[in-house]
Order: C-alpha cells, then structure tokens, then sequence
C-alpha cells in the first residue's frame, strides 16, 4: 500500500505517467473510498425520478445504497439505507411510492424525512434511553438541485455545489437544459444499469473527451447509427457538430469536458425529412436557441465528465451517467436517458429507441467501450504489467488559459483532461484539505512565494 507522500508518484502529471495500480490495487481502492467518494459531490439522481410526496427511487454514493425521496411536504432528501438499529436496508425496492420506510429486520420505521416514527416494544424495551431523533436515517450532509439533477456529499465542509462545479457549469447545462435554450426542463425517460469488470476511472476518464479511442467505434461509424439513421447517413452525430471547432477543456476542479463552438454562419441542416413532426421539432429547437441564447448558442456539448464518477453525453444521446465503484476491477454503471419534459411525444418515442440503439449495456457503442475498459483493467492486474504506468504524454502543454470558457483549453485531441483528472484524483489522496482542492487565494500566494 502506497504512503501518502507516494501518491504523487503513482500519478506523475509532469512527465505524463499514471501507475496502473490506481486501477487495480485494493488497498487504493479502498482509501479513494474514504477520501473521494464521502467528500466529493456525487449524482444521486433526478428531480423527475420522485415527482410525488412520498416517491423514492434508490441510488448510491459509492459503494453504499442511499434513498432519494421526496416528503410529504414536497422537499427532497437523501438517506443512508440502512437502520440504524441493525444496518438493514429500509428500502429494498428500486422505486416507489410510500409513506414509511420499514426495516424488514426488527421493524423499525422511518418517515419519509428520516425521523424514527415506530419502534416495536418501546415502552417496554426502550422508554427513557431511545433517542428518536438521534436515530434517524442518516442524512447526507449536504445536498443541491441542479435544474433537476440531484447532487450529495457527506462533507458538511465541501464547497457549495456551483462553487464545486466551476467553470464546468456551462458545459453541464448543455445536458440539462432544453434543446431550445430554456433553463432545465430536462426528464428521465429509463435508466439502464449494468456491471461489468472494469475500474471506475476508465469509464470516467473516456467521457472526459478521449476523442484518441474513435477507431474503437468504426464499425458502428461505418453503418451509421445517427440520430435520424438515413439512408447514406454516417457516424453518430448530430450534423450540428460537422462544422463546429472542437475543444477540449480541462478545469481546475478535475472536471474535463469535450465541447464544440459553432461558426457564426452556422445553419440548420435537415435530417428527418421522412418524419415531418421530427423535422419541425428540431428545426424549431435549433431557431429558438439562436433567438434565446445569441453569441452563447454557439457553443454545443460533446461528452463531459464532473469529478470524480458523473458523466455526461450532452446531445444525442443526450443523459447522464454514474460509474458506481463495486471493487477496484468491478463497477456498476447507470444511464440517467433524458429529454425535454414538455416535447412531443413522437420526439420522446424516437429518441428513447435511438438512446438504447446507441448506449447501455446492449447499445452498440457503449460495447465498444466496455471491451477496451475490462481489458485494460484485466491486463493491470499482470504481474510483469503492474511494473509499466500508462502513458499520458498527449499533447503536452498544447492549451491556453486564457481562453473564454475558462480552463486548460486545447483545440486539438489531449490527454491534458485525463493529467487533470488524476492529479485532482492526487490531491484528494494526498487528504488535502479544501483550501488545498480550492486552491484558496491564501494557499496560492504561498505557493508564489
């Protein structure tokens, strides 16, 4: 097991190096358990998932079930799954409608706001020792709707959740917003969920913007899968992007995205003129972002990944993605599939058939993925394998900080995101605290000094 000070070597930024036993090593795992996943801000899931009082729907954060709910006075939270009497799960259902949360255990039972309701024999058993509210389901200890998408720490000294995001949160809104430019408005229409036998970072690390891995998908470019899936139609693309200049930002935080800037001459170009209905939605979607956002409908999502677990594809596919950590070579990977909560439904029909098509577990393109991540996993478990780190060198130093979206920002394919990733990845390892991962202005003057 690597020492503190030894986490620095395992990830060498300057050089371009990372050790593969970050991916592979127990002990690693075990302590980027403790140090990133109860301190960072995690994807619990959707506002959409628990429209109604009393409607929960089970996630995790990290390795352990939480209940997202939300209570019979319409607000949300976010609950450790399991009693506080004997750690039995309260909740053993993937979603649902209930008043109480009962432990199939002992029978304890909890109110939709965690509070200790009902405890079997209480007088006779426990009268005068039970604290009741000491006992209640634990809380995360912070927790933000971000235009729908739900967010937790257990660090009730983490940043806020904008101030966690930085710059990365234009990217992010790409996602979440409506494809005409309005503010949130984004549902869930599935969720998929899958394991397969990969390390958690390799899945977070390709939507960071690893454009290098394209030839993995060349057989599925070749027969074209795109959104409209004409005939003579390649790739997987909105046509949108064809023109677009493609950048590739790395943020401070350890978020990495892959985004696109549109020219100014930038048209619609028409792909459903076999579906009228489809064909004026998007068409109408495309007029009315440029009228709503002007300068600022430029810019188009790509793929993006908010640290250290939550990805995103940000238009067609257009959802969310958890990599759930299960072991350092197994993780359970869920797709949050959205869409405009208020389009037609032929739109909804169409893009929930082109989301499985695409992604998940059967989706043609997610396949591809998933190979490339469980062999590198498995082939870091090699003996004379382990003594060989990754090679990150990509594009050393091609970026500029001086560029309006903020960040490390490169016009050409890099692995600048991933050396950014990991060495926040680092950090946290390392147990800075949040002045460090902030980079306060007291810390970096000292630094300069």
């Amino acid at each position: 097991m690597p020492q503190k000070s030894e986490f620095d070597k395992l990830v060498d930024v300057d050089k371009g190096f990372v050790s593969r036993e970050i991916f592979v090593d127990a002990d690693v795992y075990k302590e980027e358990l403790e140090k990133v996943f109860t301190r960072a801000w995690l994807m619990v899931g959707h506002e959409s998932l628990i429209p109604n009082p009393g409607d929960f729907f089970t996630s995790r954060m990290g390795e352990e079930s939480v209940i997202l709910c939300r209570d019979k006075k319409d607000e949300i939270h976010v609950f450790l799954n399991s009693c506080r009497h004997r750690g039995m799960k309260v909740c053993r259902y993937e979603s649902g409608n209930t008043s109480l949360f009962t432990c199939p255990y002992h029978s304890w039972t909890y109110t939709t706001d965690g509070k200790l309701q009902g405890v079997p024999l209480y007088k006779s058993l426990y009268d005068g020792v039970l604290d009741r509210e000491a006992n209640s389901l634990v809380s995360v200890a912070k927790l933000h709707n971000y235009k729908g998408s739900i967010w937790a720490t257990w660090d009730k000294s983490a940043p806020d959740f904008l101030t966690y995001l930085g710059d990365a949160k234009i990217h992010l809104d790409q996602a979440l917003d409506c494809r005409d430019g309005r503010e949130g408005g984004s549902e869930v229409i599935g969720v998929h969920k899958w394991v397969f036998p990969a390390n958690w970072k390799f899945a977070a690390e390709n939507f960071l913007g690893d454009t290098y891995h394209n030839p993995s998908h060349r057989s599925v470019d070749l027969i074209g899968i795109g959104p409209s899936a004409a005939a003579g139609k390649k790739g997987r693309r909105d046509d949108e992007l064809e023109k677009a200049q493609h950048v590739w930002i790395s943020f401070p935080q350890g978020h990495g995205v892959h985004s696109a800037l549109q020219p100014d001459e930038n048209q619609y170009v028409e792909s459903f003129l076999d579906n009228p209905i489809l064909e004026e939605y998007f068409r109408h979607c495309f007029e009315e972002r440029k009228k709503r956002l002007g300068e600022d409908a430029k810019l188009l999502p790509f793929v993006g990944t908010i640290f250290p677990n939550t990805s995103y594809h940000g238009r067609q596919p257009r959802g969310l993605c958890a990599w759930h950590p299960h072991s350092p070579t197994s993780t359970e990977g869920w797709r949050f599939f959205l869409v405009d909560k208020d389009a037609p439904k032929e739109a909804k029909d169409y893009l929930r058939r082109y989301y499985m098509r695409y992604s998940g577990p059967a989706g043609m393109t997610e396949q591809d993925d998933m190979e490339n991540w469980l062999y590198a996993t498995a082939a870091s478990t090699g003996t004379v394998a382990r003594r060989y780190p990754f090679n990150y060198q990509q594009s050393m130093g091609a970026y500029s900080t001086d560029h309006k979206l903020g960040g490390q920002v490169s016009v050409q394919i890099t692995e600048q995101i991933a050396r950014g990733f990991y060495n926040r990845w680092a950090s946290y390892m390392r147990s800075a605290d949040w002045d460090e991962l902030l980079g306060s202005p007291a810390r970096n003057r000292q630094a300069a000094e």
